[in-house]
């Protein structure tokens, strides 16, 4: 459960992605271990509980989208997380 929503929280942060349920499922759950091991070596510690698995679980979840949308979009990050800039437009 965890997650699935960590994996859904971190695809409504960073827009654009569309891995739908069963791709969130394997994000958050990637984002779970990341976070997990990436947040200790960093001196983070936020406690037990299941809310704050879940944010950890989400911070991980957005760095692994964040490596993903690197791969797959040429490594260019427009700096908008996947919202369309009204200026580019015209």
């Amino acid at each position: 459960m965890v997650g699935l929503i960590a994996g859904w929280l971190a695809g409504q942060i960073v827009q654009g992605t569309g891995f739908g349920i069963v791709g969130d499922l394997l994000i958050g759950i990637g984002g779970a271990f990341i976070g997990s091991w990436l947040l200790p070596q960093l001196g983070l510690h936020l406690g037990s509980g299941i809310v704050l698995a879940v944010i950890n679980a989400t911070i991980g979840a957005l760095l692994l989208l964040l490596v993903i949308r690197l791969v797959r979009g040429g490594g260019r990050w427009d700096g908008n997380w996947g919202r369309r800039s009204w200026g580019r437009r015209w």
